[in-house]
Formats: C-alpha cells, structure tokens, sequence
C-alpha cells in the first residue's frame, strides 16, 4: 500500500538544482552581446588591433564571471533554504503501532508521522492528531513569534456533528504543522506520542509552493530595455548604411578584397559598440554599493533601474507602518450591561480577582520557551499588563500523571489581599483560602477564520469550571446574552476603532458541575462558546513606528501614491491611514463592500461612505458643489473634482475581481486602503494595479508578503529571514526610511543608465563619422588613435561618470522611462548633428588652407609658421612610407576635434539635479576629464615628437592647432547651450513635459480656498483641452476619462449589482436603494 502511494505522490523532496557552472556559462555566454563581442574580438585581432581586443576580453570576463558568481549564489541560497528538511531520520507509525524509522523523502500523504519531544524541521505538510506543539512559523509568515498547535477535534466525539466537515490546511491551519517550520516543543499524554498525518509532501507543501514562485517569478517587462534593442537595431541600421558605403568606394578605388571585407566589417563595429553591457552595468554596481551603504541588500540589480520609475508604493501596516507590537491602552468594563469609565491600570488589588483579570490572564496561547514567555505580541502585551506569573509542569510531572498537567497563572503576592473573605461558599472548609491559583484545563486556539479564542479554566479549590472567550468585538457580542451586553456597544466600539485602537472583547461563562477534566478534552468548543456573559473591552494601541508620517509625506510630495495593504481590521486600517497622513482630515472614504451571489442573487457593491458622510441621509449631498474642488491627494498628477479614497477588505476585492471586472481600473485609481488581505489576494492586488500602467513597490515585513514583494515592480522587505529571499531587495533596518532611499538611487542609476547610453551612443556615431570621412579619402584611424579614444577617454569617462550620487530628496517628476522618449531622441540627434557638423568643417576646412597638400613622408607644413619650435615633431615624417595611409592633415584634424568631441558630449549628458548630484561632485569624473582635456590640448598645442609617432599624428601649423581649439571651443559652447539650456529649459517644459509624471497636473501657489473659483471656471475648457491628448498610461487616461462619468464616484447607500451575463462581458448597473 505504502509503495502504491509512493507511485502516485513520488518523492517527498524540494528539489533546488544548482547548474553547472559550465551550463550557466554556455546560457550566460549565448547571449547576443557576447556573441558579438566575440565577432568583433576576433575581427580586430585580423586587423592586429590587439590592445583594445584584450581589454574587451578582460571586461566580458569580469563581467561573465560577476553575472555567474551572482546567479549561482542566488541558486545556492535557495538550495540551502530548502535542504533543512531535504533528508532527515523520522520516525512513522506502522498497523500495531509499531514504530518504524525512515527517511523523510520516502514519506507519502497518509502516513502517521511521529514528531519526536525535542522538536524538528518539518519536513513536510502535517495534520496534528495527538498532542500540542509550539511551532515557529517563521519561514512562512515571517511572524516570529511561536504559534501553539493542538491535535484536530475529533468529529466522532463532538455534541454537534461536524462528521461532515472536510479538512483543509488553510481552515484548519490551528492544527497543521507546515513544512519548514520548526516545532520547538511538544506537548504529550503520557504513554502517548505526539502524532502528525502527513497531508502534502514535495513541490505541493506549503514551502514547495513558495520555492516554486520563487523560481518561475512572472518576468516583469521594464521599458528601458526593450528600447535599448530598439535603439541598438537603429545604430545596426546606420552600421549598414556605413558597410555598403564602405564596400562601395573600396571597389571604386580598387581596393585589395581582404581590406575591403575587414574595413566594411570594421565599420559595424565602431557603430554597435562592444564595451556597452559593460558600460551600462557599471551604473547598476556603483547603485546597489551605494544601497549597501544605506543597509538595503539587493539580489536583482536590475531591477535597481525600474525602482526609478515608480510612482505607487503599498505598504504592508502591521511592523511596517506601525510598530510591531501593542500597547494596552485601557480597559473599559461592563457591570449590568453598562460600560463603567476606561481604566488605564490593570494591575490593582481592586481588580485582581474579578473575572475580567482572570481572563486576560488565562486566555491566550503564551508558553515558556528556556524560561522566557513567548508568544502573540498582543497575547504577551496583554498578560505583561496584569503583571501575573504562568507556570508550565515539567516533561517529569506531566510523566507523573495520566494527563497533560494544566498550565498555572497566578497574581503575584504584593497584588492579594493580606486577609481573604472566608464567606466563599464554593471553597471546601478544608481547603486554605490563602493561595489563588487557575490552572488552564483546555484551549481552543485562536482561529482567523472564527475570529475568536477560548479557554476552559478552573479556580484552585472551585468545584465549577470556568469559560473565558476573547475576540472580535462582533464576533464575541454575537455569542453573548444579549441581555448582558449595552446598548451602546456599537457606538463606543466604532469610536474606538475611529480612533484606530485595536479593540477586543471578552466574556465569561461558569460552566455545569457536571462537566468533569475528560469531558472538557472531549468538548467541542461550539458547546463552550455561546451563551456568555459580556465583560468588557481591552483597548490596544498600535503606534505609528516615529518616521512613518515623514516618508510618506516625503512621497506625496514627490507625487508617489501610497496605499495599505494589510491583514488588519477595515476601520483601523482606515483610522492608521488618516494618522499618517496617506488620507487628510479632509478626504471622503468610500467602503466598497462587495457579496458574492447568493441564492439566486446576483453579485453586488454596497457602497458607504466612511465618517461624517454615513450620517448623510440623501444621496444628494453628495455633488461636485458639496465638495471642494481640489487635485486628488493620493494621485496627484490627475485633475478629479473630487477627493475620495476607496478602502475594502479582502472578501469583497476577490468579489470584485470575480464579477466586476470593469469596476477594477477605477478602483485601482483611487483604492488606499486593502484591510484583511490574505497573501494571495496582495500579489493579485499588486497585478491589478499593474495592469492600469502604474510602477508598484512593496514594502513588507514577512514572508506572508512574499508574492506580493515579488510581482512588484520594487519589492523591498523589512525581515531578514530566509524569506526575504524572493524579496530583490531587503533592508537591514526595519523601517520604511529605506523607500525613499530605494526610490532616490533607483532614479539616479536610471538617469545615469540614460547618460551613459547616450554617450556611448555618441561615441559610436563620432567615431563611425571620422572614419567615414576618412575612408572617403582611403585613410583610418591609427591603432594607437583609436586605443587612446576607447580606452584612454571612452572606458575612463563612462566608469567615472557613473559615479554620480543620487539627490539628497525626493521630486516631484519622474524620469522617463524609456530612451525612445521625445526629450531623449532630440538630445541625442542634436548632438550628432552638431558632432557631425564640427567634424565635416574641421575636415573640408584643413583642405583649403595653403599650405595644403596631400601628405607624403617629405611633406612639411610646419615651416610655414616659419618658427623652428614647432619644428620638433615632424622628424619623424622621414621613415619608410605609411601602407594604411594614416598619417596626413585630414586624419591629425578628425583625431584632435573628435577626441574633444567625446569629453563635451560626456560634460553635456552628466546631469545632475534633480535625480543625481551635480558632476562637479562627482570628482573622480572631474579630476578624469581635467587630466584627458590638459592632455589633450599639451600635444595638440605643443607637440611630443614621441607621443606623435605613437599616434601618429603629422605636423600642422600653428596657426592651424589655434583654428581647431576655436572649432573645438565653438562645439563645445553649442553643445552645452543646446543640451542644458535650450533642451532643459524650454523644450523639456514646453513640448516634452508629457514625459513627466505631472503630464494633466495644474500647479497653483494660490491656497486652495482662493483657488476654488478659478478651478471652476477653468477647469472643464481644460480638460475637454487634454481630452485631446491620449496619455501613455492607462491609469491618466482613465483618470480622464472619469471627470465626464456623473455616476462616479459613486453616492452613498448606492448598490452596483453585476449583471446575469458577467462572465461575458463583465458589465455592471448601479441602483440606487431609496
């Protein structure tokens, strides 16, 4: 039987291959850039231009080698995640109860797995049949806190039925141990094990699950680099208008074949340059060294440069936006269903002996683990509050007795009173009144889906158990007399919740003396749970963690939307959004409530309006006059009449992606607050705004938020557990300062990125220019001219002017995100055109000047100037005839302005504010070009006759090296007019400001209020102006669109109902409910 399921589950291991460093060297190595690398390697080597061919080979196997080290490390990560649990000895139930140990890869759903006292790591999904365990999850929820796991109720015995009820790991999760979690302790009958069925093994567990996600991520499209291959296929295009012109005019001038096959083929690779991939990673590497710093570790540096685009950010709430913990604010008692007044101290001999204490002190899931009390922070929080003691028995007493030995709270001392009443009429005579003890008899852990815990108690020496339930505040008032709960529960509950407390309930039975220690075990917890006495409310505070406020008031400025994603409570996720600032006093919120079809009904919307708008009783209130005329605050670059923020829970969004899937875009718009948002329904959420164009980072804290961290464009994780792998970036401090820093470096690498395309896009083209004049007149550069241009300036300029730090703050605009951008494209061809047009004068110019002539190794322009200083270099003019016909004026004037020309463009391109600091910062980039232009301009003013030979460079007039320093200057000044002031200060403000984040935004410095009717009167001209306009991203276009839908945003006490054929076409109507 064993074997038969063994077929049919396979294996139980996780299996993490690490390739081969050969296979991901032959992957690595195929791509196309290498391979043309390689062409043009071994191009240059026919062409004995060996020195630069060695240098490229050097840089693509640093580069390879680097790319390699990085993607085997993230192979060998994973591998280690998962090889905790790969092999390990366990030990399994057998028919008879015979106990039989076997590895844990040949374990099979069905099996009955022995978890040994000492604790494991799981090594697959289990169901506790028997006994307790304290578990840490940390793994896969990136909570580490330990959870308590107790044995799945038997149906068999329950008072109510539930033979029917289906098990399930996400239901049922109380009772299952997941893979890869580590149980630290258990808790046994004696002479019985601890006893798991093992449910899932392999890709199918828990952790298989999260590995597999891991591996196949959805690939996430960035825009710069689809149009960098269209840019590159642009220069292969212009290579090949140079190829065929070169083959042309070699045949012309009868040319050997050999020559005219290495000179055409030359030609493409000056223009497709070589050392590009090298170029552009070093903008990357400078970035993630300069995150490291800051303490974010990035594990996809690609994904550094998207992190400059975006422009929404969700944030997990609980340990990310809050602290982790909570504070006990007060307590607030019912006596004879009324609330007393909020107390703050619970510690008081006054309350010490209430039933209210008791079950702050006996019901929660805490443990102690090595002396120290572990468990749910708000649990912890609680019981630290009442300042009680809990006893746990030791695995010896509990070998003692025929069962588990209860755990036991007590007051401490100085809390009791000296002298105790002895009119108790429950306590025996015999039995000494001084000690007061409870010991903990059965618990009925906390169920997300319940929404509730309980436990059944006993005071030492009462012969009645007692029952205490803590909970959600509806949850617990539902299971109550109604008798004992006020009347105004409601009214102070929502104030609270307003206020962004956390609030739970608690409430108190004393249970029939007729149920006996084993009737208790067998109890289910629905014949527990009902009929209760309602006690009271514990008030949590969850503090905003101190620099919250500040980093998203930081992102709205910078016009970044900012919205909650989180597990908790709607009201406090809505109350903690208003106090940090995500929705202003000022704001409306609609609650999109949303139920699935039932019975024949189809699904519906209702929608509420949060605050002072529910207590507005026609729908009329609500209308463009009714509210000011302001920008939306959490989406600042689209022009709305209104502003309003949506929130929901994690029901109704499933709902509404289900049935309502042309509703999804607008919510999309203005959804802030996701509130009980399961990991699944986060990733969903994160595609969702995907799919309306939006650049999304997530920030989380656990593992719970691992798809989500994945699937965002900028996924950045607080937690440094093994986790925080799928995460490609995770801070070192856990707090949200690390988004802006993130967002910062993430626009200075791509602008940088920008830079540095465009500079080597120059380079090729001036290059492929020189040597297509020079072709023209069967001339080239010299070897040792084009070393000094690809290593000397080229390499040097592009490795320094990457090291441009981000700007200290966040702005307003964006950088474009792609290079085919129309501010972009217009640098890039203003530049050649004047490149070009500087090099064709300086070549035309040399050939009118009288002392022209065509250069032979006799010719002597120098002693025109009729000044035996310059005389010195032209010595050299008397060796043997020049074969390549290198040397001669033409090629000494294309040498000198073109090597200039590529120290202004990389001046021109090096902009700083307001993405990077300015380039006079940068100083290792200053000091480079200072020296390349010094030297430079030292051998074209006053020649070396040895540097001349290297270069070989030929003797001009002086006067002619002062007319190229004056052509050289003139580009230079028209260079940088153009780029910095013509293209930064009228064309990028006036024709390009589309490229902006702020494309449909009015800026206005008048107060809003003094502002109002002037919106008014502008506002619709304006907009039926942009209407005109098609927005690049879906999400402006819809934010167009809806300035003329009069049904949106909604109105209050509406409902949307889909319509009978919703899969068909998605389609809905709105009725309004009078």
């Amino acid at each position: 039987m064993h074997a038969c399921r063994k077929l049919l589950y396979g294996v139980n291991e996780i299996t993490v291959k690490v390739p081969s460093v050969f296979k991901l060297l032959i992957k690595e190595v195929l791509n196309p850039f290498y391979i043309f690398q390689l062409f043009s390697v071994i191009l240059w080597s026919t062409d004995e231009y060996y020195y630069y061919a060695l240098a490229i080979v050097i840089m693509s196997i640093v580069s390879i080698v680097s790319s390699l080290y990085s993607i085997r490390k993230q192979y060998v990560m994973l591998h280690d995640m998962v090889a905790a649990h790969s092999t390990v000895r366990v030990s399994v139930c057998r028919v008879n109860e015979e106990i039989e140990e076997i590895f844990s890869t040949d374990l099979v759903p069905g099996d009955v797995m022995v978890i040994p006292l000492n604790g494991t790591v799981m090594p697959c999904d289990a169901v506790l049949i028997n006994g307790t365990c304290i578990v840490n999850e940390s793994m896969l929820t990136g909570e580490s806190v330990p959870v308590t796991k107790t044995n799945l109720p038997n149906p068999s015995v329950d008072i109510k039925g539930m033979g029917e009820e289906i098990y399930s790991p996400e239901t049922h999760k109380r009772h299952t141990l997941f893979c890869g979690t580590t149980v630290i302790q258990t808790r046994f009958y004696t002479g019985e094990l601890v006893k798991a069925i093992v449910v899932r093994t392999g890709f199918s567990t828990s952790k298989g699950q999260l590995v597999r996600s891991i591996l196949y991520p959805k690939p996430t499209d960035f825009k710069l680099y689809r149009d960098a291959y269209l840019f590159l296929l642009c220069l292969v295009a212009v290579a090949g208008i140079g190829f065929i012109y070169t083959i042309i005019n070699s045949i012309l001038n009868e040319e050997e074949v050999g020559v005219i096959i290495i000179e055409s083929l030359d030609i493409i690779t000056i223009t497709v340059p070589p050392a590009l991939p090298a170029a552009m990673t070093a903008g990357i590497v400078y970035a993630q060294r300069r995150l490291k710093k800051v303490g974010i570790f990035c594990i996809s540096p690609q994904r550094i440069n998207i992190c400059g685009q975006l422009n929404l950010v969700c944030f997990d709430k609980t340990g990310t936006l809050t602290e982790d913990g909570l504070d006990l604010w007060g307590i607030q008692r019912v006596e004879n269903a009324r609330f007393l007044l909020p107390e703050e101290n619970v510690c008081n001999e006054m309350l010490v002996k209430s039933q209210f204490v008791a079950c702050m002190a006996t019901c929660h899931s805490l443990t102690k683990i090595e002396g120290m009390l572990s468990g749910d922070p708000l649990d912890l929080k609680m019981f630290e509050a009442i300042g009680w003691i809990l006893e746990e028995a030791t695995e010896e007493e509990t070998a003692l007795h025929n069962r588990i030995m209860p755990t036991v709270v007590r007051p401490p001392k100085q809390l009791l009173p000296e002298s105790i009443p002895a009119g108790n009429q429950e306590m025996e005579l015999f039995e000494l009144p001084a000690i007061y003890e409870i010991g903990i008899v059965r618990q009925f852990p906390f169920s997300s889906a319940l929404q509730r815990m309980s436990v059944v108690a006993r005071v030492l020496g009462d012969k009645k158990m007692d029952a205490y339930m803590k909970g959600a505040p509806e949850v617990i008032a539902s299971l109550c007399k109604q008798e004992t709960v006020p009347i105004d529960f409601e009214e102070v509950l929502e104030d609270y919740t307003k206020q962004g407390f956390r609030v739970i309930a608690l409430a108190h039975r004393k249970l029939e003396s007729k149920l006996t220690w084993h009737k208790v075990q067998n109890i289910s917890r629905d014949a527990i749970e009902n009929n209760m006495d309602f006690m009271g409310l514990i008030i949590m505070q969850n503090k905003l963690k101190q620099e919250t406020p500040a980093v998203l008031e930081d992102l709205h400025k910078a016009n970044i939307r900012t919205v909650m994603v989180t597990g908790d409570n709607m009201l406090t996720a809505v109350s903690v959004a208003r106090d940090c600032g995500m929705i202003l006093p000022q704001d409306k919120v609609i609650i999109a409530e949303a139920l699935p079809p039932k019975d024949g009904k189809v699904a519906k919307i209702n929608w509420h309006y949060a605050d002072s708008l529910t207590q507005c009783g026609n729908s009329s209130a609500i209308d463009s006059e009714a509210i000011p005329i302001k920008l939306v605050h959490d989406s600042l670059e689209d022009l709305q009449l209104t502003r309003y923020h949506f929130a929901m829970n994690g029901k109704s969004f499933s709902v509404i992606l289900e049935h309502f899937q042309d509703l999804v875009p607008k919510l999309m718009l203005h959804g802030t607050v996701f509130a009980r948002m399961a990991p699944d329904q986060k990733t969903q959420l994160v595609e969702a705004l995907q799919n309306v164009d939006y650049f999304v980072g997530m920030c989380g804290d656990g593992a719970n938020d691992c798809g989500a961290l994945k699937r965002a464009h900028g996924g950045i994780s607080l937690s440094e557990l093994e986790a925080s792998v799928a995460s490609p970036f995770t801070s070192k401090t856990p707090s949200i300062s690390c988004v802006p820093n993130l967002i910062r470096e993430g626009r200075a690498a791509l602008m940088t990125s920008f830079c540095v395309f465009k500079f080597m896009a120059l380079y090729s083209i001036i290059q492929y220019f020189s040597v297509t004049l020079l072709y023209s007149i069967l001339s080239n550069l010299g070897d040792f001219q084009f070393l000094f241009i690809d290593l000397a300036i080229i390499l040097v300029v592009v490795f320094t002017m990457s090291l441009n730090s981000a700007w200290k703050e966040l702005v307003a605009q964006r950088p474009p995100s792609g290079l085919i951008s129309g501010a972009l494209l217009f640098s890039v061809l203003s530049q050649i055109i004047i490149c070009i047009g500087f090099q064709s004068l300086g070549f035309f110019w040399v050939k009118q000047q009288p002392w022209y002539e065509v250069w032979h190794p006799y010719s002597d322009a120098c002693n025109t100037t009729r000044n035996p200083h310059w005389n010195s270099s032209h010595m050299y003019n008397e060796t043997e005839p020049d074969s390549h016909n290198i040397q001669n004026y033409e090629n000494t004037t294309v040498f000198f302005i073109s090597s200039f020309q590529y120290l202004i463009v990389a001046i021109a391109f090096s902009k700083g504010k307001p993405f990077r600091q300015p380039c006079y910062k940068n100083y290792l980039f200053v000091v480079s070009v200072i020296i390349l232009y010094v030297f430079i301009l030292f051998i074209m003013l006053h020649p070396v006759a040895s540097i001349d030979q290297v270069l070989q460079i030929v003797c001009v007039p002086y006067q002619w090296r002062v007319t190229m320093l004056i052509i050289v200057l003139v580009n230079a000044l028209v260079s940088i007019m153009v780029e910095s002031f013509f293209l930064d200060m009228v064309l990028w403000k006036v024709v390009f400001n589309r490229d902006r984040q702020g494309e449909y935004r009015f800026t206005t410095t008048q107060p809003p209020q003094e502002s109002v009717d002037r919106w008014g009167k502008c506002c619709l001209s304006w907009a039926q102006g942009c209407r005109k306009k098609m927005p690049k991203a879906k999400y402006m276009y819809l934010a167009q669109e809806l300035l003329f839908d009069p049904e949106w945003p909604p109105k209050p006490q509406t409902t949307t109902e889909a319509k009978a054929l919703v899969k068909e076409n998605g389609s809905c109507q709105i009725i309004t409910i009078t």
